[in-house]
């Protein structure tokens, strides 16, 4: 069913979307709180949903406050606006008064510094008018002297008190006693409920999707990540009241204790913690994306069955075939987003933008065996897939090697901008989101002191399915990351489309990958953050390439990271949820049990607990609280928990 033709201008269902469920197999409404043009997870998931059969409808987030929508296979995506007024609580608007009592309040700063402004400039108008007479040009003088003096003043007293605004406001959520204070009470009093008080913003994504998912009736709702898992939980329970079972499955991207806050607030963590605890045990099923993390999130919530595990892995077609399809008809495309389209140059860095893109957050990255070509205008490299090295104004004989996914300083970007200085013949090519961004002018400011400023190259992102053989012209595939928690526990994206496209790799000692790529012999591990450790790795490769690429000729290796093998794990949850039969495709070969990679990791999954090493955002699961994991998993022998 198109939904284009019911759909009011203003991005709200129209008649034909509010029918009941017409597909083959059901409707599943799925939710993300991105523009899904960035989640290749995402895109994946809606479209291999319905070519499965599904009725599948992709609620996303606008990122220009428009509604848009296009097709995405069979898929429909809708993007939604979501005013955010609750994310500047009163308490932004008052003034700092415990720990700066001379600040203004926010809103009466800017009018005393302008009126302030506005008398100076009324005695510089005055005296020049009485100037313009010499014979009164002393007396001028004279009579301003005293208003002139108590106008300088008067400036200076009011850009200390706002100085005392801005410092009082920059400490606001930041750690302060009086901030723990506050964290520590509404926790205590409200424990799960406790993220209304502390981020009430969480609730706009409620105001701005939950008529929407209500309106599509579905049979069944996939909640990507933990902002939208409240959504999906409320709406189950509204769907109920009114008659109807609607299934709900949840999607956990990442380890939340082990996310590094997106905004620098202490409210932010034990907030969002909340509320997956509160909604957790609402889902009828959970997916995440390896089996470490799968065990912690039940150990969490005390869940009924252990999450089933999905790889974010590419699509096996472009892996083996080396060529991407064409996007689909109706999506928006890069240049009328105002972003570069994937065979435009990298802009030059004078934008603006955030120093991390997310999340992060959900970057693409990869390639898949194809020689390199040589340097070009840019254009094509076959089939419409930008050319890696034409883009980098590079031929095939010069060393390259390639990140691809999101630009922030834990990622250890930093380490392959260092390391130019002692590569000299090698270039770097960074894939990312936003080539614009203020962290990556930082890096080629870096570069450029360096002497190496010609040798980093800062691409945008291409479509999902052009990216393992875009990025297969490189030599070798960097995962530099820092240790944090979720860095640890999984094999992130770039891991299997690096693998696809063949490439060696360079990863720093997170345990997972670290682990996986030495049992494998895919490629080099080094000491994170230690420059020197990375060069010689990525010295290692780039001297005996075939080596690691040999690893990927054990049978059966890159057959199981495949987004196919995910695909059916998801189809049969959706089936046994709503009590059909999955459909049976002999074409496919099964998905290895566990997490695609258990058999490599030679123990990693067993050594979840420490490394011996500091993790940055090692957090408990849960709390510690064994009261609520008990609690949950009796909410889970009455069928599912109701929000409260």
């Amino acid at each position: 069913m198109e939904f284009d033709s019911g759909a009011g201008t203003d991005g709200t269902p129209g008649a034909e979307q509010r029918s009941a469920p017409t597909g083959r197999r059901g409707r599943i409404v799925m939710l993300v709180c991105n523009g899904v043009e960035g989640d290749s997870r995402v895109q994946k998931t809606a479209r291999s949903a319905a070519a499965a059969g599904w009725e599948v409808v992709l609620l996303g987030r606008s990122p220009d406050g428009r509604p848009a929508s296009w097709r995405l296979g069979g898929a429909q995506v809708r993007l939604l606006p979501v005013p955010t007024p609750l994310a500047r609580p009163p308490r932004a608007a008052r003034r700092p008064l415990l720990t700066r009592p001379l600040a203004y309040g926010p809103a009466t700063a800017p009018y005393r510094a302008q009126r302030v402004k506005a008398w100076r400039d009324e005695l510089r108008t005055r005296r020049a008018a009485l100037a313009a007479d010499r014979r009164s040009a002393v007396y001028a003088a004279a009579r301003l002297a005293g208003p002139r003096a108590a106008a300088r003043l008067a400036q200076r007293w009011v850009g200390f008190r706002t100085r005392q605004l801005d410092r009082g406001t920059a400490l606001r959520g930041t750690g302060s006693p009086l901030d723990r204070a506050a964290v520590a009470v509404w926790r205590r009093a409200l424990e799960e409920r406790c993220w209304r008080r502390l981020w009430p913003a969480l609730y706009d994504f409620e105001l701005a999707y939950g008529r929407t998912v209500d309106e599509l009736r579905p049979d069944l709702i996939h909640a990507h990540d933990f902002r939208m898992l409240g959504v999906g939980a409320r709406a189950k329970v509204r769907a109920a009241a009114a008659g109807r079972a609607v299934k709900l499955v949840w999607d956990a991207h990442e380890y939340l204790p082990g996310v590094r806050p997106w905004q620098h607030d202490v409210r932010w963590l034990p907030a969002h913690l909340a509320h997956e605890r509160e909604y957790a045990p609402c889902a009828d099923a959970a997916v995440t994306v390896s089996g470490t993390l799968a065990a912690l999130l039940r150990e969490a919530h005390g869940l009924a069955e252990e999450p089933a595990v999905v790889l974010n892995a590419p699509e096996a077609h472009a892996a083996a075939t080396g060529t991407a399809a064409t996007t689909d008809t109706g999506a928006p495309a890069s240049a009328a987003a105002g972003r570069p389209g994937p065979g435009s140059p990298a802009p030059s860095g004078t934008g603006t933008g955030s120093p991390d893109g997310t999340d992060g957050r959900d970057g693409r990255d990869a390639g898949d065996g194809t020689d390199g070509r040589d340097a070009g205008d840019g254009g094509d490299g076959g089939d419409g897939v930008p050319s890696l090295r034409a883009l980098c104004g590079i031929g095939t004989g010069t060393p390259l090697v390639v990140y691809s996914g999101a630009a922030a300083p834990q990622r250890g970007l930093g380490t392959m901008v260092e390391a130019l200085a002692e590569l000299p013949e090698v270039h770097t090519a960074l894939v990312v989101p936003r080539p614009s961004a203020g962290y990556l002018r930082e890096l080629r400011a870096r570069a450029a002191e360096l002497g190496a400023a010609e040798r980093l190259h800062v691409l945008p992102y291409v479509p999902y399915r052009q990216v393992v053989p875009f990025l297969a012209e490189a030599d070798a595939g960097a995962i530099p990351l820092h240790h944090w928690t979720n860095h640890e526990i999984a094999l992130i994206t770039k891991f299997f489309e690096y693998a696809h496209a063949r490439l060696p790799l360079v990863v720093s000692d997170v345990r997972t990958m670290a682990a996986t790529t030495r049992e494998t012999g895919q490629g080099e591990v080094f000491r994170a953050e230690d420059t020197a450790d990375y060069v010689r790795a990525v010295r290692a490769v780039l001297a005996a390439p075939e080596r690691y690429r040999a690893a990927y000729e054990r049978p059966g290796l890159l057959e199981q990271w495949t987004w196919e093998a995910q695909a059916r794990t998801l189809d049969r949850i959706y089936a046994r949820l709503l009590h059909q039969a999955a459909p049976e495709r002999p074409d496919h070969q099964e998905q290895p049990e566990g997490d695609g990679n258990a058999d490599l990791r030679g123990g990693a999954r067993e050594d979840r607990a420490a490394t011996g090493r500091p993790v940055r955002g090692q957090g408990t699961s849960g709390d510690g609280r064994g009261h609520r994991r008990a609690r949950g998993r009796e909410r889970q022998r009455r069928g599912g928990a109701v929000p409260r």
